[in-house]
């Protein structure tokens, strides 16, 4: 595997702060054991139920929607990671996120993008999970990560 090209964002304040700096960009979170482990499979994900090959990476939105407009960038990161932090645990050692953007060619079986043509810009460090894992546990309301299982 290559090493990843760019540092870590290795706070969630860094990482509201690269959203805002990139609002201008279609950008994207995939868990996965990074660029050069996806980029080496030809980018197509593994649908995990059919076994079938994607036509692109399976990502999910981190760019920030329009109806957020002024309420913080902090929660709003947090939440996108907190929503599917147990791949890391789920998928295989060496899960970890990272930031890239690229063309969404269409959606895959759980309605995500699938993303082409893959362009990596971070890779997020642990430290911003364990960050976004607190945020989440100080908001007044409740939910938890987008996690299937017996346990569901």
């Amino acid at each position: 595997m290559t090493p990843f090209p760019h540092p870590d964002i290795t706070s969630l304040d860094a990482l509201a702060d690269f959203l805002r700096a990139h609002q201008d960009r279609r950008l994207y979170v995939r868990w996965s054991r990074g660029p050069g482990a996806d980029l080496a499979r030809d980018g197509g994900s593994l649908d995990d139920l059919t076994r079938e090959t994607l036509p692109g990476l399976s990502v999910n939105s981190l760019s920030v929607e329009n109806w957020w407009q002024g309420r913080p960038l902090r929660l709003w990161a947090a939440r996108r990671l907190y929503d599917y932090s147990h791949l890391r645990r789920d998928k295989a050692p060496g899960v970890h996120p990272w930031i890239l953007t690229g063309t969404e060619t269409g959606r895959g079986p759980d309605n995500e993008p699938l993303l082409t043509g893959a362009r990596p810009l971070a890779r997020i460090s642990e430290d911003v999970i364990a960050e976004a894992d607190e945020e989440i546990a100080r908001q007044a309301g409740r939910w938890g990560p987008m996690r299937r299982g017996e346990d569901n």
